[in-house]
């Protein structure tokens, strides 16, 4: 399969196979911008991105990432997670190996699926731990010298689309948000021009997402 296509960008997102991760790739296979790499951790994960022709490749958070960058890929999206089995191992160490490999590889840009309250998980009465690793995750993005963009939705739900949300710095508020929506906003933060080097948050509201985004672009 070719990987390079004329005037797109290869985007690899980490952690494809999970729930938001399938949405992240489903909607950078439909756009005339970009081109999804789905990395997955297992051979058996492959058949259903191989199915609809989308690139793939094995990669482990926790282990060797060395051959995740033997092809063209200009921009990342982190949307791994260990669903609170190995929350230092994935969630803080596995994006801290993958952001030193895009750093390697000079990747363009680095987009992260965090979470609200990643700013201040000591005062997080639930899942403090899996927020301290997001924070140090968090941080050691904006001091590596990729440009970023860090997304911290409020509580995902599978809800339908809504394709507007409420966007700031900081909400000051928690809230829900549907994993459509999410995968939505990452996408379109890939662009050069919006959220650089920005640390957000998002809940479901009444703003169209390309227009709630030009607050941090």
């Amino acid at each position: 399969m070719v990987c390079l296509l004329l005037g797109m960008e290869n985007i690899l997102v980490a952690g494809a196979n999970g729930t938001t991760g399938k949405k992240i790739v489903a909607i950078l296979n439909e756009s005339n911008n970009f081109r999804p790499i789905a990395m997955v951790r297992k051979e058996k994960q492959q058949a259903y991105f191989k199915a609809q022709n989308i690139e793939t490749v094995l990669g482990d958070l926790e282990g060797d990432l060395s051959s995740v960058f033997n092809r063209p890929i200009d921009k990342v999206v982190f949307a791994a997670g260990s669903a609170g089995k190995n929350v230092l191992g994935v969630d803080q160490e596995g994006a801290k190996k993958l952001i030193d490999a895009s750093k390697k590889a000079n990747i363009r840009k680095f987009v992260m699926l965090s979470s609200m309250g990643a700013d201040k998980p000591e005062e997080a009465t639930q899942l403090q731990e899996y927020l301290k690793a997001k924070h140090n995750a968090d941080e050691y993005l904006k001091t590596s010298g990729l440009d970023f963009s860090i997304v911290r939705p409020g509580s995902l739900t599978n809800e339908a689309a809504l394709t507007t949300i409420e966007l700031e710095g900081k909400l000051n508020k928690h809230g829900e948000i549907s994993r459509e929506d999410v995968a939505q906003t990452l996408v379109l933060t890939l662009d050069d021009t919006i959220a650089s080097k920005a640390t957000f948050e998002i809940i479901k509201g009444e703003t169209l997402i390309g227009k709630a985004l030009e607050k941090v672009s």
